[in-house]
């Protein structure tokens, strides 16, 4: 059972948040300021909910209080970019008010996949978890990958890349080359699902002259250019079994045999596999050599998918977006709140090259000298309007309720408000206290079925 601390001042939504999340099968701890909170055992918790307004500290500087704690910023429509900030301190996200409860559960669920205190991940001192040249992120799961890529590289040890497509793995292959003994050698990338079943066998171990129709000299193959150094193997779950068996003679006795030849030669060779496959489960289905499974499977590391990575997703936005304004001598473009809003939530299937590919888009598209909003992203998202005008400094869902009963739930608590208000304030006035655009209240009082009445004279709706 995932624990969580809760940092809120408000009762109501305290109460009520706690209640949420206990019903959802969490166990909750909560508390009303950053003061409070450190009087807890912050690293025992998986995750941290806290207000952006608190009393005495604000609880972004929970943030570096928590290590590798995953802090969730709550805050409201019209101080987004507060939490735009929040997320470059280092939140793992964050969620506006007022929310439904499912998008809390959704934000929850999200906040604890992308958190890092686990003992898997959990490092020792000397563990070595410095960036590695060619890939961008400081997160703690990356930080893993680094550390787990620098004791590796040294070794002769073969190496399986697991990770979705686009997460990445051929940057992986390079940096264990580079940091290996072989440097200096060749490192020969192959895609193995770019390559006709037909041909493929040929492409990697090489061929005599005449071993087959269109042979017309004797050829080399890539496994043989590789001598000395190293063998990356993109998508070898797509590797056809006559290859797969050819492959792991290589492996198992350090020789290659052309096609059409009698002979076989040696050949030293370092091998990275990778795959988006679950290779054991195509060993048992007979797709995969079991034997070349475990032959490949020496050292595991897997890479984690874009929504995993919290923070680095702004990072890798930003980098993308910097590199294309230069290629493309367009002066610093800058991300909207509502584009970062879209990035952030956005769960990435294509992963860090969807994202590079969404970034030089947005450059492209962006008639703006300064700015890049969310309609130039063309990202398949429901984005939230917002109102971001300086006036809406809300205190959101800090307003005070008379009588207040720690038995509301947080729609209980939106409503009751504007049942309470709605006769002596504007539309304008409801939206600001409760830190809304004025759309979205419409949109609430359209869903909780709560009649709009006429303001008092003198008051403008």
């Amino acid at each position: 059972m995932s624990k969580i601390l809760i940092v809120e001042d408000e009762v109501i939504i305290r109460t009520a948040l706690r209640k949420l999340l206990s019903r959802n099968k969490y166990e909750v701890v909560e508390t009303g300021s950053v003061a409070e909170a450190t009087k807890q055992k912050i690293d025992t918790f998986d995750l941290i909910v806290s207000d952006l307004r608190l009393p005495g500290a604000p609880g972004t500087d929970l943030i570096k209080l928590a290590g590798d704690v995953p802090v969730l910023i709550m805050t409201s429509y019209a101080s987004l970019r507060s939490a735009v900030d929040s997320m470059r301190m280092g939140a793992v996200d964050y969620i506006a008010k007022p929310f439904d409860h499912e998008e809390m559960i959704a934000a929850v669920k999200r906040a604890l996949g992308k958190g890092t205190k686990s003992a898997a991940i959990k490092k020792s001192p000397e563990d070595k978890d410095t960036p590695i040249d060619g890939m961008i992120g400081t997160s703690a799961i990356m930080r893993e990958v680094y550390s787990k890529i620098h004791k590796v590289a040294p070794t002769s040890a073969t190496v399986l890349v697991l990770g979705e497509t686009g997460t990445g793995k051929e940057l992986v292959a390079n940096a264990i080359h580079s940091e290996s003994p072989r440097k200096d050698k060749p490192l020969i990338s192959v895609n193995c699902a770019a390559i006709p079943e037909t041909l493929i066998e040929a492409e990697l171990f090489g061929h005599e002259k005449g071993a087959f129709t269109g042979a017309a000299a004797n050829r080399e193959g890539l496994v043989a250019a590789a001598d000395g150094g190293t063998l990356f193997l993109d998508e070898i779950g797509e590797l056809p079994l006559e290859a797969q068996a050819r492959l792991l003679r290589v492996l198992q006795e350090g020789e290659v045999r052309p096609i059409g030849s009698t002979e076989s030669h040696k050949v030293d060779v370092r091998l990275v596999a990778a795959t988006h496959r679950d290779l054991a489960a195509l060993a048992r289905e007979g797709k995969f050599r079991e034997d070349l499974y475990f032959r490949i499977n020496v050292v595991q590391l897997r890479l984690p998918p874009l929504r995993e990575r919290g923070k680095d997703i702004l990072l890798l936005a930003e980098t993308f977006i910097k590199r294309f304004c230069t290629e493309m001598l367009r002066p610093p473009l800058t991300l909207t709140p509502e584009a970062i809003q879209a990035i952030t939530t956005y769960p990435w299937p294509g992963n860090i090259r969807e994202l590079e590919n969404a970034m030089q888009r947005s450059v492209i598209l962006c008639d703006n000298d300064e700015i890049i909003d969310h309609t130039h992203l063309a990202i398949d998202h429901e984005l939230v309007k917002v109102d971001d005008s300086p006036s809406a400094e809300p205190e959101a869902a800090k307003a005070n309720v008379s009588e207040a009963n720690e038995d509301l739930s947080l729609e209980d608590y939106f409503q009751r408000f504007v049942l309470e208000h709605q006769d002596h304030m504007s539309e304008t006035e409801l939206a600001k206290k409760l830190g809304v655009s004025r759309k979205c209240l419409w949109e609430r009082r359209q869903r909780l079925g709560i009649p709009r009445r006429k303001p008092t004279q003198g008051k403008k709706a």
